[in-house]
């Protein structure tokens, strides 16, 4: 198969709908992002990374970063994080504080806002440090030991992070936070404004392609974890449109408002896309049809 010919054949096809849809400005540091832009990266699990389009533009991974904290609290904690997190679609917006309230303070899944701050907080438990645990394994398993936090995309989100400062205090209220809101909100700003390109994401991911093995070859979740990841990735990785992305790409995917998504293909590769245009979920559209081609090519799907 010629994966590199595959990539670029698919970014020619959806350049139509690149800046359909808009970019993330509640975010002002996002706001001026162009549009128009668009990459993608293919990181097989035996070793060559493809890539086309804007396939090394970094930009901001916001939560598709919620991936790699739920795998480190799971590699130093096994499952004990299940206590305190659902694991089931939420049906309603990834920043909902009906839901939280509804649910007694137990987050419906840990991708949507609520749950993410949860793992956060383990995470700063186990670890001391959640954020820069995170930028470790990224650089760690991507190669790249450039990789850091935006500092001003993180800035921006804690001068404009009011809903997600209610949700901490509300999970603080109900006893389900270890740690202070204010240094679980910083690690959760600064994870989310880790800025990655395509390439860096698509081989970071890589260890969930592999069964939890990861860059140097050896275990870093179980192949019962990585499973357990990859299946909340598929139920509850793109917000409110899961079964939307279930139904057009087939694969357990995480998408983030700066407009990115990685998707898994179990044995096979890790894939990153990038379109900072999203649409009325906060997922990139011209990403999700790069997705939906990808696995229409390929014929990769789990389904």
């Amino acid at each position: 198969m010629d994966m590199q010919g595959i990539l670029e054949e698919i970014v020619d096809a959806v350049a139509p709908l690149r800046g359909q849809g808009s970019v993330a400005s509640y975010i002002p540091s996002l706001g001026g992002v162009s549009p128009e832009s668009f990459g993608m990266s293919v990181a097989m699990a035996d070793g060559p990374v493809y890539g086309a389009g804007d396939w090394r533009t970094p930009f901001s991974i916001q939560s598709i970063s919620k991936v790699f904290s739920l795998a480190l609290v799971m590699s130093y904690d096994y499952d004990s994080i299940w206590a305190r997190v659902f694991r089931e679609p939420s049906g309603t917006p990834f920043n909902s504080l009906l839901q939280l309230e509804a649910d007694h303070g137990i987050p419906r899944n840990p991708f949507i806002n609520a749950g993410a701050i949860v793992v956060t907080d383990r995470l700063l438990t186990l670890t001391g440090d959640a954020a820069g645990s995170i930028r470790g394994l990224l650089r760690r398993e991507s190669g790249n030991p450039a990789i850091d936090v935006d500092s001003a995309v993180a800035a921006s989100e804690a001068e404009h992070g009011h809903r997600n400062s209610a949700m901490a205090h509300l999970l603080a209220s109900y006893g389900n936070l270890e740690n202070p809101v204010e240094r679980v909100l910083a690690n959760y700003f600064d994870q989310c404004a880790l800025e990655l390109t395509c390439e860096d994401l698509a081989t970071a991911s890589r260890f969930l392609s592999r069964h939890g093995v990861s860059s140097g070859g050896t275990p870093f979740l179980t192949p019962h974890q990585s499973k357990r990841v990859n299946a909340v990735m598929l139920t509850c990785g793109t917000y409110d449109a899961a079964g939307e992305f279930a139904y057009r790409v087939g694969l357990p995917g995480k998408s983030g408002v700066g407009g990115g998504i990685v998707a898994i293909v179990p044995g096979r590769c890790a894939i990153t896309v990038w379109g900072p245009a999203l649409g009325p979920s906060g997922n990139s559209v011209a990403g999700i049809a790069a997705l939906d081609e990808f696995t229409t090519r390929t014929g990769w799907s789990i389904f």
